[in-house]
């Protein structure tokens, strides 16, 4: 874990040493980029998004570290994208199962003051039930995110997701169909296209139990004139309700830049 961290930081300040944007012309206001909230923004067309997130639990030695891919098919109306997790438990570490995803743009984009953007996901079993890694059959997940604009200072971001493994495993092996439904909500302070806070609650509740973290962090925003833009961002995950006492730390990093030029 300790490696991840320094290897971010030292990517973060290498690029921040290289050309920035024209200082003259105004940076623009990021959005997007919250940490555990979809925003309804798909990657416009000739944009490639990777996303690294890592996470981890006080009082554990487990952590989840999870590398994500978006990119537009043929333009903002479609985009593909894969989350790839790695998971690490008290006693070993392996991959997770990896989730290939198709997303919509219903409505509008990142430039407008409403966007919806519904997803299907297919979660590929790739990760060990044994060691609790995964589900150990296919499953799938339907969600759907919306944005709202609410001023110059806030953006709102909202999720709701069903997700539906029929004869998952256990850790004993047993058989059984698995769900799992999930709310999402975050807000971002927008005031500053540079330094932004947030706050993300989400709520899941199923075949898994029941779960409620309130996510309070803050993010940056690196543009440069390449088109690279570079995002690294910190959080503090907090249990509320029945995960009450839960407290954790979350580190994300982005980078978005083009693809065809």
């Amino acid at each position: 874990m300790r490696l991840v961290l320094a290897g971010a930081f030292v990517t973060i300040a290498s690029a921040v040493g290289a050309q920035p944007a024209d200082s003259a012309a105004s940076p623009p206001v990021v959005q997007d980029n919250s940490f555990l909230v979809e925003e309804a923004y798909n990657q416009e067309a000739g944009i490639v998004q990777h996303i690294s997130t890592l996470a981890a639990q006080r009082g554990s030695r487990g952590f989840e570290f999870t590398f994500a891919q978006e990119w537009p098919l043929f333009s903002i109306r479609h985009q593909l994208s894969f989350d790839l997790p790695i998971v690490r438990s008290e006693s070993s570490t392996g991959l997770g199962d990896i989730a290939l995803n198709y997303r919509y743009q219903l409505l509008g984009d990142g430039t407008a003051k409403i966007a919806i953007a519904p997803r299907i996901s297919m979660l590929i079993p790739t990760g060990d039930w044994r060691h609790g890694r995964g589900n150990g059959a296919v499953g799938g997940e339907a969600a759907i995110a919306a944005s709202f604009v609410a001023s110059r200072l806030f953006a709102a971001h909202t999720n709701f997701g069903i997700a539906f493994t029929p004869r998952a495993r256990d850790a004993s092996g047993a058989r059984e169909d698995a769900h799992e439904y999930s709310l999402g909500q975050s807000i971002v302070f927008t005031g500053s296209p540079v330094i932004q806070p947030l706050v993300e609650a989400i709520y899941s509740d199923g075949s898994f139990g029941e779960q409620l973290l309130i996510s309070p962090g803050v993010r940056a925003a690196f543009n440069f004139s390449s088109g690279l833009q570079i995002v690294p961002g910190l959080a503090i995950p907090l249990g509320a309700g029945s995960s009450r006492g839960e407290k954790g730390v979350l580190v994300y990093l982005s980078f978005e830049h083009p693809f065809n030029r």
